[in-house]
């Protein structure tokens, strides 16, 4: 099968993993060409094609472009209908939308704004500030837990991987990285498990890679 397009992005960024992984389940392939960051998507044959510099980027064949990680997740997995990776029917696609943003907005965003904060990227913070945005996403992953909890297939939406599993996973993996150490890893364990179901099924395992979780979840720093 020839590929469906390019895609220009990290293999370890969250959005490209994402990406990626659809493709693998819906058994579709995708071209990765080699990527330099601030080197690649500063050339004027990338600005031309993709005029902020941001990654993930996709073409396919005929020229077609997408920029934002949820899109061009969203357009490969259209590509293979059958893969059940966008639902059945209108009410599945829903939840899997709702699940997709909740996964960006609710979880993701706050291990990249304590990253961010902690890094000193946005200037002087207080403790404050700082507990704020670890609080504002314990407070998403006790209610993703709880809702897992009831999930007889320990899956978001129906009894297979969907899109939305995918985005979780790769969002799991991410937080496990940054903001959840092994104490907040225990408060958690269907959103851990939802990840271990996903992140270890053979079509996927190779781009999830190795569990490289923190010990000790990130804190304020002085």
């Amino acid at each position: 099968m020839a590929p469906v397009g390019r895609l220009w992005g990290y293999p370890a960024q969250r959005q490209t993993k994402t990406i990626l992984a659809a493709a693998a389940i819906a058994g579709l392939e995708i071209d990765t060409p080699p990527f330099k960051y601030n080197v690649t998507n500063r050339s004027p044959e990338f600005l031309a094609k993709f005029p902020l510099g941001k990654i993930p980027a996709f073409e396919n064949a005929a020229g077609f472009t997408l920029i934002e990680g949820a899109p061009i997740a969203r357009y490969v997995c259209s590509l293979a209908p059958e893969s059940g990776l966008l639902g059945r029917g209108m009410e599945e696609q829903a939840h899997i939308d709702q699940w997709m943003h909740f996964a960006e907005y609710e979880i993701s965003m706050f291990s990249l704004h304590a990253q961010a904060l902690n890094s000193g990227h946005l200037g002087a913070y207080s403790k404050e500030m700082f507990e704020g945005v670890i609080n504002r996403q314990a407070r998403s992953l006790r209610f993703l837990d709880t809702y897992l909890s009831s999930c007889p297939s320990g899956l978001l939406v129906g009894d297979r991987i969907t899109l939305a599993d995918i985005a979780l996973a790769a969002t799991t993996q991410q937080a496990g990285r940054v903001t959840c150490g092994a104490a907040e890893r225990a408060l958690y364990p269907s959103v851990f498990s939802h990840y271990e179901k996903v992140a270890s099924d053979p079509r996927v395992k190779t781009l999830f890679g190795g569990v490289d979780f923190v010990e000790k979840a990130l804190a304020y720093k002085v």
